[in-house]
C-alpha cells in the first residue's frame, strides 16, 4: 500500500489561497469588502464629528455599507466553494493546522483576533443601525417624497423634539416588533413606489393616549381655565383686525383636584365614554355610551343617523381619548386663512397692503399641480393684482409685495404639498370646531337619550366670551355673556362655525 500522497494524474492540487486570488468571484468579494470597510470607517467618522450629519450618512454607515461588507464575504465563500468543485486534490483544499508550527500559530492568532473585532464592530454597528432607525432623521428625512408633509409639520409643532417613536411606538418589546412590522411594509411600499397619496389617517396601530401623551401630560393636573386671544383679520380693503378673548373652561377628570367638570370632563380618569363612528376619521358619530363616577350609564342616539341601532350594537366602539379631540397633536397643516393670519400678526406680512388677507389666501387655495408651480402663481398672482388694481402701491411699495410673495410661499410650502396630494382639508382637526366639526361631531344638539337628555350645543358650556373688538373698537364685553358674530345669524345653536367657514377664500 503506496504512502504517496500526491494528487492522481491530471489533478492539480489547489491552496485555499491561491483559489482565492484564482477564482474572479472570490476577487470581487474580497475586493467589495475592502470597499466596504473602508466606507464604514470614513462615514462612522463623518457622523462623529459632524455637527449635524445627513441622515444618509446614518444608513450609510450602520446599515448600507455592512449589508455591501456582508454580501462580499458571501461572494468569497461562494467562489472558494465553487473553485472546490472542480478537479482539485483531496488533501490540498482543507488547511493543515499545527500549532507547533510558529508560522501556523501566528497565522491562527491573527485570524481570532481579526474575527474578535469583527464581532465587536458588527455588533457595535448593529446596535447603531438600530438606534438610527428610531432616530426623527430615519422616520422624516429618509424618504422626502412620502414623509416630507408630516415631517414639516413635524418641525413647525409644538412636540419639534419630542422623537417619533416616543409617539408612535413608545416602550414594550411587544410594540416594537409590531411597529417595526408594519414599519418593513412602509419601506417596501416606499421603495417601489405603491405607497398612497396621501397617507391616510388616522393610524389605526397607535398606543393608547394613556401610554404615551400621559407620560408627559399628567391629567391629575388639569383642572381650572385657560385665557385664549383669537385674531382673526377680514379680507376688505383694510384687513381690518378682530379680536376674541375667550375663557376656555378647561377644567379636569380627576376628583382628587375637585369636581370633574370642563372640557376635560371626559378624560377617563372620571368618566367612561365609548361612542360608534360611521366614517374611518371618526368624523359621524351616531352614538354616545357614557358611565360616570357612579357607574350611571346614559346612551345617546343621534336623531339624524343613517344607521339603524341593530347596526350601532353589531359596530365597532371606541373608548375615547385624548387623541379623540387632540387628534392632530403634531402633524397639523394649518389653513391659509389662518395662517394668513398669523403672518399678519407677527409682522412677517404688512398689514397695510390693501386686500392683502383676501389676496394671499386666494393664491394659497389655488388649484397647483406641483410646488414650483405654486411658487411662480403664488408670485405672478399677488404682484399682477397690485400692478392692475393699485399701481400706485406697486410702485410704492416694492419691497412690502417682493417680502409679501416670499412670506406667502413659505406658507404654502408649511401647509400644502401637491406632490402628495395633501393640504389642510387633507386631514380634520378635532380640537375645536371652527374650520371643521370637531367638537360638534357629539354636540351638536342632535345626540337625544331615551329620557330626553340632549348634549348640548350652549356655547358657555366650554368657554366664556371676555370681550370681542374690530378694528380697535369693542363691540361685545363680558355682560353680554354671548358670542357676537359680525353678521347677524339669528340662533348660533342652529349652524356650525364650519358650514361657511372652510379655511380657505370666504365666507
Amino acid at each position: 500500500m503506496s504512502d504517496d500522497k500526491s494528487p492522481p494524474q491530471g489533478v492539480e492540487p489547489r491552496h485555499g489561497l491561491r483559489m482565492l486570488l484564482r477564482n474572479p468571484i472570490s476577487l470581487a468579494g474580497l475586493a467589495l469588502g475592502v470597499v466596504s470597510l473602508a466606507n464604514i470607517f470614513l462615514f462612522f467618522l463623518i457622523d462623529a464629528i459632524a455637527a449635524k450629519p445627513s441622515p444618509y450618512i446614518g444608513i450609510l454607515a450602520y446599515m448600507v455599507s455592512p449589508a455591501f461588507l456582508i454580501l462580499g464575504l458571501v461572494l468569497v465563500l461562494a467562489g472558494l466553494l465553487l473553485e472546490r468543485r472542480k478537479k482539485v486534490a483531496p488533501t490540498a483544499f482543507y488547511p493543515r493546522i499545527d500549532l507547533n508550527d510558529p508560522a501556523q500559530r501566528s497565522a491562527v492568532i491573527s485570524f481570532l483576533a481579526f474575527l474578535l473585532v469583527f464581532v465587536m464592530v458588527s455588533a457595535a454597528g448593529s446596535y447603531k443601525a438600530y438606534e438610527f432607525t428610531d432616530s426623527v432623521q430615519f422616520c422624516g428625512q429618509l424618504c422626502h417624497t412620502v414623509m416630507n408633509p408630516e415631517f414639516t409639520a413635524y418641525q413647525l409643532s409644538p412636540h419639534a423634539r419630542v422623537g417619533c417613536v416616543e409617539c408612535h411606538v413608545g416602550s414594550g418589546a411587544t410594540w416594537y416588533v409590531k411597529s417595526k412590522l408594519s414599519g418593513a411594509r412602509q419601506v417596501y411600499a416606499a421603495t417601489f413606489n405603491t405607497f398612497p397619496r396621501p397617507i391616510p389617517t388616522p393610524v389605526h396601530n397607535l398606543r393608547p393616549a394613556q401610554e404615551t401623551c400621559e407620560q408627559c401630560h399628567w391629567p391629575k393636573k388639569f383642572y381650572g381655565a385657560q385665557l385664549k386671544v383669537f385674531t382673526h383679520y377680514s379680507g376688505d380693503e383694510k384687513n381690518t383686525i378682530r379680536q376674541i378673548r375667550l375663557l376656555i373652561k378647561t377644567g379636569g377628570g380627576d376628583p382628587a383636584t375637585g369636581a370633574p367638570e370642563g372640557i376635560h370632563w371626559h378624560m377617563n380618569i372620571s368618566n367612561k365614554i365609548d361612542y360608534v363612528a360611521a366614517d374611518e376619521k371618526h368624523q359621524v358619530i351616531p352614538y354616545i355610551r357614557v358611565q360616570d363616577v357612579q357607574g350611571r350609564v346614559t346612551e345617546y342616539y343621534a336623531k339624524d343617523s343613517t344607521l339603524t341601532k341593530d347596526q350601532i350594537a353589531k359596530a365597532a366602539r371606541h373608548r375615547m381619548d385624548c387623541v379623540d379631540c387632540h387628534n392632530r397633536p403634531t402633524h397639523v397643516y394649518i389653513s391659509p386663512d389662518q395662517a394668513v393670519d398669523q403672518s399678519l400678526q407677527a409682522r412677517r406680512l404688512d398689514v397695510s397692503l390693501p386686500f392683502l388677507k383676501q389676496q394671499a389666501v386666494t393664491v394659497l387655495t389655488g388649484t397647483y399641480a406641483t410646488t414650483d408651480a405654486a411658487m411662480q402663481g403664488i408670485a405672478n398672482g399677488l404682484h399682477s393684482f397690485y400692478e392692475s388694481k393699485y399701481p400706485d402701491v406697486a410702485k410704492a411699495k416694492q419691497l412690502e409685495i417682493r417680502n409679501a410673495v416670499e412670506e406667502v410661499q413659505q406658507i404654502f410650502r408649511r401647509t400644502t404639498f401637491p406632490e402628495m396630494k395633501l393640504n389642510w382639508q387633507t386631514h380634520p382637526n378635532n380640537l375645536g370646531h371652527f374650520y371643521y366639526s370637531g367638537c360638534f361631531r357629539c354636540h351638536d344638539g342632535q345626540h337625544v337619550s331615551a329620557d330626553g337628555k340632549v348634549v348640548g350645543k350652549d356655547c358657555n358650556e366650554c368657554h366664556t366670551v371676555l370681550s370681542q373688538a374690530e378694528g380697535g373698537m369693542n363691540v361685545a364685553a363680558a355682560q353680554t355673556a354671548n358670542f357676537q358674530h359680525p353678521v347677524d345669524l339669528g340662533d348660533l345653536t342652529q349652524v356650525t362655525c364650519s358650514d361657511c367657514h372652510s379655511g380657505g377664500v370666504g365666507p
